[in-house]
C-alpha cells in the first residue's frame, strides 16, 4: 500500500500518461539546482528531466528558477542537518547529484527525496507571494475558524496551496512514469519515493503558521491583521531530520505495493518518511553507494553522539593536530563612532579521523 492520501488531486491531468526516464537512473532533475538558464536557453538544456517535467517546464517557464533556488535551498539545509554525521549530504560534480544514492532506497534517499519536495514548495509558495510567477498570487487561504473575530484576515500570505499543487505535479509526476513501467522493484522504489515526496510538503503545511501585525496610531493596535505564512527552511530541516531519525522499514510485496516490513511496528502516517533498504555504514570509500568515507572528517572527541570521534571515526581511531586561530578579542566602542579590537592567536585542537 502507499501510506496517507495526498492533501489535493495533481494539478495538471496531462501528464498522467507520460512515460520517461526512471527515477533510478542519472541524471538526476535535481541538477535544475545549476540551472540558472532554464528559462534563458529552453528547457531541454536541463538534464535529468523526465518527459513531464519537460512538458511544465515548457508551459511554466518562470517557474523554473524557482524550483532551482528551491533544490538549491534544500540541499543547504541537507548539508547543514547531516554535518556531523557519517553521511553528510555530499554532493558530486555532474548532473546525477547525489551520485549513486539514487540507486539505494535508503533513509538518506527518503531524506533527500522530502527536502527536495519541501524545498521546491516553500521556495514556489513565496514566489507567488512576491509576485514573481505569472500564474499565481497572494494566498487565497480561508479564514481559520479559531481567529478571533476581531481580526482581520487578509494581508499578502505565502500561497501555500498553489506551491503544494504545482509541485506535486512536477515532481511527482517522475515517479508515476516509473511506476507504469514493468519491475516490482522498480514500482515499489517508485512508490517510496511518492510516499517521501508527500511528507516533504505536508512538512511545509504542517510546520506553516497563522501570523498577525498590529496597526494603529503610537501602538495602540486597533487593527489587527492576520495571514498565512511560511516557516523558516530551517525548522522545516529540523522537522524532517527528526523524520529521518524515526523513518520506518517497508518492504515490496509480490504485487508491486509497499507494506510494513516488521508488523510490530505501527503504520506510518503520511507525514512520516519510509525506506525499503537499510543505508550503507559509510565508513570507508564505496562507490558503489555513494560513501565517500570518514578518513579525513573532523570530529569531536569528547562528544558521545554521532559527531563524536569514536562513532564518526567508526571505531578506527583519530589523529590530533595543533592550530593556531586568529581572531578578534577586547574589542572597545569608541565614541564615536568605530569598535577598535585586538588581534589574539589561540592555539587549540583538532581532531580528525583516521
Amino acid at each position: 500500500m502507499l501510506f496517507g492520501r495526498a492533501l489535493l488531486l495533481p494539478l495538471y491531468a496531462i501528464l498522467a500518461s507520460s512515460h520517461g526516464q526512471s527515477s533510478e537512473n542519472t541524471p538526476s532533475w535535481l541538477s535544475i539546482r545549476d540551472s540558472k538558464a532554464a528559462g534563458v536557453n529552453g528547457c531541454e538544456s536541463v538534464e535529468g528531466l523526465s518527459v513531464g517535467q519537460l512538458r511544465l517546464c515548457q508551459l511554466y517557464p518562470d517557474h523554473m528558477l524557482a524550483i532551482a533556488s528551491g533544490v538549491a535551498t534544500a540541499i543547504a539545509e541537507c548539508q547543514h542537518q547531516f554535518q556531523s554525521r557519517r553521511w553528510n549530504c555530499s554532493t558530486v560534480q555532474d548532473s546525477s547529484v547525489f551520485g549513486p544514492l539514487n540507486n539505494i532506497g535508503s533513509r538518506e534517499s527518503a531524506f533527500v527525496h522530502s527536502i527536495s519536495s519541501a524545498g521546491v514548495t516553500h521556495s514556489l509558495a513565496r514566489q507567488c507571494r512576491d509576485g514573481q510567477l505569472s500564474s499565481c498570487s497572494c494566498s487565497r487561504a480561508a479564514r481559520p475558524k479559531d481567529l478571533h473575530s476581531d481580526w482581520k484576515w487578509g494581508g499578502c500570505g505565502d500561497n501555500l496551496v498553489y506551491g503544494y499543487r504545482f509541485t506535486q505535479s512536477f515532481v511527482d509526476v517522475r515517479e508515476r512514469e516509473t511506476r507504469y513501467r514493468r519491475g516490482t522493484q522498480r514500482q515499489g522504489r517508485a512508490l517510496m519515493n511518492l510516499h517521501n515526496n508527500e511528507a516533504g510538503r505536508r512538512a511545509v503545511i504542517v510546520m506553516s503558521r497563522v501570523t498577525c501585525k498590529c496597526h494603529g496610531v503610537s501602538g495602540s493596535c486597533s487593527l489587527i491583521t492576520c495571514w498565512q505564512q511560511l516557516p523558516s527552511f530551517r525548522e522545516i530541516g529540523d522537522y524532517l531530520r527528526d523524520k529521518y531519525d524515526g523513518a520506518t522499514e517497508v518492504k515490496v510485496n509480490k504485487r508491486g505495493k509497499l507494506q510494513i516490513k516488521d508488523p510490530r511496528f505501527s503504520l506510518p502516517s503520511a507525514n512520516d518518511l519510509i525506506y525499503v533498504e537499510e543505508s550503507p555504514s559509510y565508513c570507508v570509500p564505496n562507490t558503489t553507494v555513494g560513501s565517500l568515507g570518514t578518513q579525513g572528517r573532523m570530529c569531536n572527541r569528547t562528544s558521545p553522539g554521532m559527531d563524536g570521534c569514536n562513532l564518526m571515526c567508526c571505531g578506527r581511531g583519530y589523529n590530533t593536530q595543533k592550530v593556531n586561530l586568529k581572531e578578534r578579542c577586547e574589542c572597545q566602542f569608541h565614541w564615536c563612532c568605530y569598535v577598535k579590537c585586538k588581534l589574539c592567536v589561540k592555539t587549540v585542537d583538532i581532531h580528525s579521523c583516521k
